[in-house]
């Protein structure tokens, strides 16, 4: 009995000394692939500083031989368009996250229920929307002309309403983390549908919800190509759209300098290689001060059935 008991106690010891220089080896390379994504945007940060005529001679750098704030002026001499830009793109997408959030709640609700009747066609349905769409030009008429989707919020709020991929994911965890029994037992003691789905399943679906709108959330925050298509208005325009706009413009300054000399000589020499990283500093900066919002629900709702109990 004290043999053996020594012997366990010397094997643990073994397995504690090879243990921590293992967790030592995983926190290095768990730091050293964290900094390989945070480097890229520091990188980004460091070019949207540096001068158009660094970039020019030595290329990108982490050490630029000369610092400027060109990018950032050009875009303060365009602060007015860019303050309706921004608050354009906050409230599509604030109200978007929203709606769609609520949309993809109440639907794949209704694909997890097994004893709802239409619950096999509206799984299909969902799916079948994945595979096949309407096209480009049928969107487009039935949008504008129907619903009067044009120069208007909703324009840019209700064609990314519906996403069939987050219905599949949220039903998905329903089903891993939503026991039949406890709706059963809600019924039972006279609970209706909603204020069972309201009181009881969603308050342990939190993770699955706040992936969802996270993924919601950048979807708006990044879509500039439905405002290409809806919003002539300059004060909707939003502000991912307005970036491409000002980016192009100028791309277009700096390609035809010579034939618009008078014009270019007034605007002043426009920070292109500059002015893109910049652009990419603003778009970023919002979802990454919203992220860590979500951080405490997304490692469990994005592995969402992963491991069955």
């Amino acid at each position: 009995m004290y043999r053996n008991t020594m012997a366990i106690k010397k094997k643990s010891a073994r397995l504690g000394a090879v243990s921590v220089p293992a967790e030592i080896l995983f926190h290095i390379i768990i730091g050293g692939f964290g900094l390989m994504c945070f480097i890229p945007f520091i990188f980004t940060i460091i070019i949207s500083f540096t001068s158009e005529k660094s970039i020019a001679v030595n290329g990108f750098s982490f050490f630029p031989e000369e610092w400027s704030l060109n990018a950032y002026k050009y875009l303060f001499e365009r602060a007015r368009q860019v303050a309706f830009s921004t608050v354009s793109s906050v409230i599509s997408t604030s109200v978007g996250t929203v709606f769609s959030v609520l949309i993809c709640v109440l639907y794949s609700y209704a694909m997890f229920r097994k004893d709802y009747k239409l619950r096999q066609f509206i799984t299909f349905f969902s799916f079948f929307t994945m595979m096949f769409g309407g096209g480009l030009t049928a969107t487009y008429m039935v949008s504008k002309n129907l619903l009067g989707l044009y120069n208007n919020y909703w324009a840019l709020i209700v064609p990314l309403l519906v996403n069939p991929f987050n219905f599949i994911i949220m039903r998905t965890f329903y089903q891993s983390s939503v026991p039949d029994a406890l709706i059963e037992s809600a019924f039972i003691d006279g609970s209706g549908e909603y204020r069972t789905l309201f009181q009881i399943v969603l308050p342990i679906s939190l993770p699955g919800i706040a992936t969802i709108a996270l993924f919601n959330m950048i979807a708006y925050w990044n879509e500039w190509f439905i405002g290409m298509l809806y919003i002539d208005k300059s004060k909707l325009m939003p502000l991912q759209l307005l970036l491409v706009k000002m980016q192009q413009e100028a791309e277009f300054v700096a390609q035809n300098s010579g034939k618009i000399g008078s014009i270019s000589a007034h605007m002043g020499p426009v920070p292109t290689e500059s002015l893109r990283m910049a652009l990419v500093v603003i778009i970023v900066i919002p979802i990454a001060f919203a992220y860590p919002f979500f951080q405490r629900y997304i490692i469990s709702g994005l592995t969402i059935g992963a491991v069955k109990g």
